[in-house]
């Protein structure tokens, strides 16, 4: 069994391979992957077969038949929802930390898509099937315990469209952290390249070698400073994995609260009995990393009205934040 797509190519300005564009747009299939459909003959560029190594021109059109893997059973779940813009093409949730996006091993309950899945059904509403039953709906994710603003595409025409602003960096995307210290520059840009850690797989880091990687670019601009740790605002320039994470890590500010880049260890401060205690007090109230998509802002891809969605700070970083404060700690 097969299963069509079809892309357009916008107008792009860079160079990039057709077996490395077509992943991007449709989640769940592989570089790999799209390189053996592509010799198969199942992929067609201007209705004309292409080898992997093709560099698109703008307007291209690509036609794609993919096979369609056997489904796993994910099911519709009675999860609430906090839902905060819907209209009949698309839906903006404000997702808690803790749930996962999309099912994958070891996750196919309690998942985001479980949760939208029972919501379109109870109201017999559709989602983007564009990326598979799978991740029906999502065009973009936040890591598990990253809490914050995400939008849900209803059809594929919505969805396509919303995955080439995603591409084109056609979206404000603001995030909010509490890091360990605070930079010498209080405002400022991160640019590197990031790529898959080697020792371990589950892990970004950032490239050592300019000829590997991904660019990624991270503004960010310190909104207020505490003794430990500072409340940082960030502005995504690109979307790599992790790459808030692995930016803030890599200029020794690690995100508070995040074990897997160092975030759960103090960096930044001198240590003695009372700090170690507040440390301690703090990291049992913050049990992931203190990082919220805060603003998700771009035109809609149908209405082509200017949207821009704020949500507030959730309650364990506030918490925290007011921990922070010297007239805070000075009653507990």
């Amino acid at each position: 069994m097969e299963k069509n797509y079809k892309l357009t190519v916008p107008d792009i300005k860079e160079k990039i391979r057709i077996d490395k564009y077509i992943p991007m747009f449709i989640q769940n299939t592989s570089r790999n992957k799209v390189q053996k459909v592509i010799n198969m003959g199942n992929i067609t560029v201007n209705g004309d077969c292409v080898k992997s190594n093709y560099i698109l021109k703008s307007f291209d059109e690509i036609d794609i038949e993919l096979p369609v893997p056997d489904k796993q059973e994910v099911l519709p779940e009675d999860i609430p929802l906090d839902i905060v813009f819907e209209d009949n093409y698309l839906m903006i949730i404000n997702k808690p930390a803790g749930m996962v996006v999309h099912p994958a091993y070891k996750n196919y309950s309690g998942t985001l898509v479980n949760a939208i899945m029972y919501y379109a059904q109870k109201r017999n509403d559709s989602l983007s099937d564009l990326n598979g039953f799978e991740r029906a709906g999502i065009v973009h994710r936040l890591d598990k315990d990253t809490s914050g603003i995400l939008v849900i595409a209803k059809d594929e025409v919505t969805h396509r469209k919303l995955a080439e602003l995603f591409y084109n960096h056609n979206i404000e995307r603001e995030y909010q952290a509490l890091i360990w210290g605070s930079p010498k520059k209080k405002s400022g840009r991160i640019e590197n390249k990031i790529i898959r850690d080697l020792k371990d797989r589950k892990k970004m880091t950032v490239s050592e070698d300019e000829e590997r990687g991904k660019l990624a670019i991270t503004d960010y601009e310190i909104l207020e400073e505490y003794d430990i740790l500072s409340l940082v605002k960030l502005n995504l320039k690109t979307g790599r994995t992790h790459q808030i994470r692995v930016h803030l890590s890599s200029i020794g500010h690690p995100v508070f609260g995040d074990d897997t880049y160092g975030g759960r260890k103090p960096h930044c401060i001198e240590l003695n009995s009372i700090v170690r205690a507040r440390i301690n007090n703090m990291l049992r109230k913050m049990k992931r990393q203190a990082l919220h998509a805060k603003v998700l802002g771009f035109t809609h891809p149908i209405t082509k009205e200017s949207m821009r969605i704020e949500s507030k700070l959730p309650e364990d970083i506030i918490s925290l934040i007011e921990y922070l404060k010297p007239n805070e700690r000075n009653q507990s």
